[in-house]
């Protein structure tokens, strides 16, 4: 065949008719270009293969559909593209921690905080504070920036009003309100740690 996207429109062809060899073929042609989309747009809590596997069978269910208008390349890149945004949408209305998603040293810190109420030992301040970044990022910027800058850096309720402008009463009540969302966070792993 001499135009390269001939070879593909054969393929296509030849998977719309039920030819496996031709879908393995097809799969190993299209597989690179849908891990490169899915690596620069990845969700966060998002396996890569797992992401790679949903746009192929997107793919390949949706094949019927392509109508060769533009090259099988362009159209894969679209889905791809559409299907990482689509995730990304999802878990942004879902943002959650999941005890699956934490090491065995913040699991360390769990347990500790579940058994004594005292301050985590110095060998897991490392494992606490990746802890804590994990439950930060759940929080919008502006209870993110106020928990930082409040109890991070340990600034007072007056430098946090210089730099961000706000008044008072409201550094105080998105800290209020950024602290409850965090203890929600830690109840939940917590709980779920248990079980």
């Amino acid at each position: 065949m001499d135009e390269p996207g001939t070879e593909v429109a054969e393929l296509v062809t030849r998977t719309r008719a039920g030819d496996e060899a031709a879908a393995g073929v097809l799969v190993a042609h299209l597989t690179p270009l849908v891990t490169r989309i899915v690596r620069s747009h990845l969700p966060r809590r998002t396996s890569e293969e797992d992401l790679v596997q949903s746009v192929l069978i997107k793919v390949f269910t949706r094949l019927d559909q392509y109508r060769g208008l533009v090259p099988l390349e362009h159209w894969v890149a679209r889905i791809s593209v559409n299907t990482c945004r689509h995730e990304i949408s999802r878990e942004s209305h879902r943002p959650e921690l999941r005890h699956a998603d934490l090491s065995e040293e913040q699991c360390a810190v769990l347990d500790h905080l579940a058994e004594q109420n005292g301050d985590v030992p110095a060998e897991q301040d490392l494992a606490s504070r990746e802890l804590v970044d994990r439950m930060l990022q759940l929080l919008g910027p502006e209870d993110r920036l106020v928990i930082t800058l409040l109890h991070l850096e340990g600034r007072s309720v007056e430098e946090i009003k210089a730099i961000t402008g706000w008044s008072g009463p409201l550094v105080k009540v998105r800290a209020f309100r950024a602290r409850r969302k965090m203890k929600h966070h830690l109840a939940h792993l917590m709980k779920e740690h248990r079980t």
